[in-house]
């Protein structure tokens, strides 16, 4: 016997005859000798509606009123399945979120958890009743300790059948969907994309954040840092559908159990070197004929970072171990040459240490970025490289300021000695280089120009933008710069969401006029294509791979960005989807079309 936790999307209660279905696939499960707590959204399209019906009445209600309309929708899903497991002879009962024990924080529309309460669950549980939980909601106590109806933000029920699987210890929590699992792209645009069998929760809060909506990066995240075993299955067939799988896993603290420290992990390596490549030709191919030659030297590229430039050229920088920098530079050497790229300009530097911080979603808390650089920069250390993803932040910085580097970001993260590494080695030997596709349409390029080349700087552009609750991600710092001696700039691009771009302007407004030249500019309409895969860093050309697949449909990259487990390409908007058709078929992704159950919900 086990305990399962079961969710059941919008769509798969979408009207009764499914509603009755979902309610006979409980009982099979209560007949197979489970204890079952089962977590459901709203029928089909209600949240829309009532979204609708609110805006009819006022272009901006109150976001309370909004949380009392919205939390309806589950009520009336969770009483009707109650209903339909009675009429087939299961005990069941319904409980809306704050029945259950779900407490929030006070933050009407987006409030994350802080605990569950499960007394009143465990005894209904050890009655042999099956209980029906609304998703998507809880209750904070509000103004004079009164409780408040909360709603947890779109997505929220994956959010709160996860919370209750960590917080009653729950041998599995169960995602059923209208399809088979999470795939490895989206098949509304690859015709033949596939199931993955198995995915870590690294990866897929990687595809979650760049936009595969299976499964809420919250809910990940809480799977990640509580090791909740999590399973994504089709409402519609037997099939086992997923498996999401992690190496963490802690007990829920007093911090809250959506406000646990983001960062649970810091690392050093030292003993690396970047090349820079500045000036090279803006056309397609050239990243792709550099890392082609650099992997048939047997050479292993870490982090890569392609800025965009005014004109015609762009600069293209990289870090690897610096034991196999002289057979890079002759490399890169030979391929300036043989370009003729006229102005093309080689800087190498040994002696640097890439420091990063790890930690589930920490690129959904903007604040994460600005602190660490912040903390770098009091120090007085200059940052070299960044690169950022939604589990790490990593920075180059000079290698005898390395230590020093780690043990600040270990103070102002709150990290034990036993949370940090130096020189790890990988661990995902055997994994493959690339599991998964994304490509996000909702993007924005932006340039801050002629930046001040001193500590500090990147951390003023990150706190600003956190300060108004503005997230990046890629975060690209030339190697480029203008001027000389103090008066020496550089420039640092970045992608955001779109609709947060004229907030990000007014942001950065005051502080870019602090500094002489700085200025905003908005690039050109865009696509992101990345890649995801856990295997990344011990398959070498992995990034090469990509880049080939571009050049070879002739769509050009104007802008790479590049972690432990993601690559990642900005492409003009126009080749977005032809970009992921490429990519996803030059890793073999593909196979036998598949076709996707009836239903609304997007899958990868």
């Amino acid at each position: 016997m086990a305990l399962l936790v079961q969710k059941f999307g919008g769509t798969s209660v979408a009207d009764v005859q499914r509603i009755q279905a979902v309610a006979r696939r409980i009982a099979a499960s209560r007949d197979a000798g489970h204890d079952l707590v089962v977590v459901v959204s709203a029928m089909g399209h209600t949240t829309d509606e009532l979204t609708g019906l609110a805006r009819a009445i006022s272009s901006d209600p109150p976001q309370r009123e909004m949380d009392m309309l919205l939390a309806t929708g589950e009520q009336v899903s969770i009483a009707l399945l109650s209903m339909a497991l009675h009429a087939i002879g299961v005990a069941a009962v319904s409980m809306t979120g704050p029945q259950v024990g779900i407490v929030t924080e006070s933050a009407h529309g987006r409030a994350r958890i802080l605990e569950v309460r499960t007394d009143r669950l465990r005894r209904r549980l050890g009655e042999g009743q099956v209980v029906v939980v609304a998703g998507f909601q809880g209750t904070s106590s509000g103004s004079g300790g009164t409780p408040e109806i909360t709603t947890l933000g779109r997505g929220g029920s994956d959010t709160s059948a996860v919370a209750l699987a960590a917080a009653l210890g729950a041998d599995a929590c169960e995602i059923y969907t209208d399809v088979p699992g999470v795939l490895t792209t989206d098949p509304r645009r690859v015709v033949d994309a596939q199931l993955m069998e198995t995915v870590s929760c690294d990866e897929m809060l990687e595809l979650a954040s760049l936009g595969a909506a299976v499964l809420h990066p919250r809910a990940v995240e809480i799977a990640r840092n509580y090791g909740v075993p999590l399973v994504v299955r089709s409402s519609w067939s037997e099939e086992p559908g997923t498996r999401l799988t992690s190496n963490h896993g802690r007990p829920i603290g007093n911090e809250g159990l959506e406000l646990g420290k983001p960062v649970d992990g810091a690392e050093l390596e030292t003993g690396q070197a970047v090349l820079a490549l500045s000036h090279v030709p803006d056309q397609p191919g050239v990243a792709a004929d550099l890392f082609e030659a650099l992997g048939a030297e047997g050479l292993n590229v870490d982090l890569i970072v392609q800025a965009t430039h005014e004109g015609s050229s762009n600069d293209i920088a990289f870090t690897l171990d610096e034991a196999q920098l002289p057979e890079a530079r002759r490399t890169c050497e030979a391929l300036l040459a043989t370009m003729g790229a006229e102005g093309a300009h080689l800087k190498a530097e040994a002696g640097m240490a890439k420091l990063s911080i790890s930690g589930a979603g920490i690129m959904g808390r903007p604040g994460i970025a600005a602190r660490l650089f912040d903390t770098l920069a009091r120090g007085g250390i200059n940052v070299r490289m960044i690169a950022t993803s939604e589990v790490k932040v990593s920075c180059l910085v000079a290698g005898d300021q390395g230590n020093k580097a780690l043990r600040a970001a270990a103070e102002v993260f709150e990290l034990a000695d036993h949370q940090l590494r130096h020189n790890p080695q990988p661990a995902a030997l055997g994994e493959p280089a690339v599991r998964g596709v994304a490509l996000d349409r909702d993007q924005a390029q932006v340039t801050v120009r002629q930046l001040p080349d001193r500590p500090g700087t990147a951390a003023a552009v990150c706190r600003a933008l956190a300060e108004n609750n503005i997230s990046l991600d890629a975060i690209v710092q030339s190697e480029r710069t203008h001027g000389s001696g103090d008066n020496l700039s550089r420039d640092l691009s970045f992608t955001l969401r779109r609709d947060d771009l004229q907030r990000a302007q007014q942001a950065l407004a005051t502080l870019l006029g602090q500094w002489p030249g700085a200025r905003f500019e908005q690039g050109a309409a865009i696509a992101r294509i990345s890649a995801v895969g856990a295997g990344m860093p011990t398959t070498p050309g992995t990034a090469a791979r990509m880049f080939r697949a571009l050049a070879a449909a002739a769509i050009n990259i104007e802008m790479i960005a590049t972690s432990e487990i993601r690559t990642s390409c900005v492409v003009a908007e126009d080749d977005g989807l032809q970009a992921l058709q490429v990519v996803h078929a030059a890793f073999g992704l593909g196979g036998t079309a598949m076709h996707r159950a009836e239903g609304t919900e997007a899958p990868v």
